[in-house]
C-alpha cells in the first residue's frame, strides 16, 4: 500500500527556492574572494630614519693618458742638377739671290672644264632638233603616201592621233621605235610600221655635235 505525504511535508515546492539560494551565496563567495585584500606590515621600513653613508665615498679620479707621439717627419732627398748644357746652332742665312727685275709672271687663266659628253647619252631638248629631209611638209607627205588605214580600224569606225616616241641616232637612222598613247584597232602597229620604215633624218646637234635624240610625233588618222 502506498504511502501518502501530507501537502506540509512535500519539500519538492520549494526546490527552486533552494537552488536560487545556493547560487547567490555561491556568487557572493566568489566576489568575496576576488576582493578580499591582505597587507604584510613586517617588512616595510621607515627609509626615513635610514643611515646614508653616500658622503663618505671615495671620489675615483679621472685616469688621464698622455697623448701619443708624433710620427716622424721625412725629409726630401735632394739631388743636385747638373746646370744645362746650352747647344749653339749656327744657322747660316744666304741673302745672296740673284733676283732680275725683267722677270715677267704670267697671269694664270682657269679656263672652264670642257664638258664631256657620253656617246650613247639621249637627249630630250638639243640646240639643234633633228629634221625629216624637207622639213615637216615632207614628213607629212610620207605620211600621207605610206601610212594605210587599217581595215578593223575602218569597219569599227575607229579614228584618232596615235603618239609616237623613236630615237634619232647620230647617223639620222631610226631605231626604239614605240607607241607614247595608241587608239586601236590596228592603227598602232601601221603607225610603227610607217615610222621604221622612215629614211634617215638630219640629225640633232649639241654643241655643234651630232648627239642621239628622242622625238615625239603624232600621226592622225581620220576616215573619210
Amino acid at each position: 500500500m502506498e504511502a501518502k505525504k501530507t501537502p506540509q511535508a512535500d519539500l519538492t515546492k520549494k526546490s527552486t527556492m533552494f537552488l536560487n539560494l545556493g547560487l547567490l551565496v555561491s556568487v557572493g563567495l566568489v566576489l568575496l574572494a576576488f576582493e578580499w585584500k591582505s597587507y604584510d606590515d613586517r617588512n616595510l621600513m621607515d627609509l626615513g630614519q635610514v643611515a646614508d653613508d653616500f658622503e663618505e665615498l671615495l671620489d675615483i679620479p679621472i685616469t688621464e693618458q698622455p697623448p701619443p707621439p708624433p710620427p716622424p717627419i721625412e725629409q726630401p732627398i735632394i739631388q743636385e742638377v747638373p746646370d744645362e748644357v746650352e747647344i749653339e746652332e749656327k744657322i747660316e742665312v744666304d741673302f745672296d739671290l740673284d733676283v732680275k727685275e725683267e722677270t715677267v709672271i704670267r697671269e694664270v687663266v682657269i679656263a672652264d672644264a670642257p664638258v664631256v659628253e657620253k656617246a650613247d647619252e639621249i637627249f630630250d631638248v638639243v640646240e639643234n632638233a633633228p629634221e625629216f629631209p624637207g622639213g615637216m611638209e615632207a614628213w607629212n607627205e610620207y605620211l600621207r603616201k605610206n601610212l594605210k588605214y587599217p581595215t578593223q580600224a575602218r569597219r569599227m569606225g575607229i579614228e584618232g592621233t596615235v603618239y609616237v616616241v623613236f630615237v634619232v641616232n647620230t647617223d639620222g637612222s631610226i631605231q626604239d621605235v614605240e607607241i607614247l598613247r595608241g587608239i586601236g584597232g590596228g592603227c598602232d602597229e601601221e603607225a610603227l610600221r610607217v615610222v621604221s620604215n622612215a629614211p634617215k633624218w638630219t640629225p640633232g646637234k649639241q654643241r655643234g655635235r651630232p648627239v642621239r635624240v628622242r622625238m615625239r610625233l603624232p600621226i592622225r588618222f581620220k576616215l573619210g
